[in-house]
């Protein structure tokens, strides 16, 4: 399980607020995980963890999940301040 400590940090890094740079961070992030996946050939067991860590922060909708924004959850309410979003 040591190729675990690369990939769940991965579950932790925030979304940005802007919502301009979601799509942004969404293919950095799969593009990190598709390069991690390629060159260090992580075995069958942690791959299979992280997925279903994955799929659980998605399914949940708890606004972390890089790969699709829940419509049912609401943005912060930082994020309508244009003092945050302009620095």
């Amino acid at each position: 399980m040591y190729c675990l400590q690369w990939l769940l940090p991965v579950l932790l890094i925030p979304k940005p607020l802007n919502p301009a740079l979601w799509f942004s961070h969404s293919m950095f992030m799969g593009f990190y995980l598709l390069s991690f996946l390629l060159e260090r050939k992580p075995c069958t067991i942690c791959a299979l963890v992280f997925l279903a860590a994955l799929f659980l922060v998605c399914y949940s909708c708890w606004g972390n999940c890089f790969l699709y924004h829940c419509s049912d959850s609401h943005l912060p309410e930082s994020a309508h301040d244009p003092s945050i979003v302009g620095t």
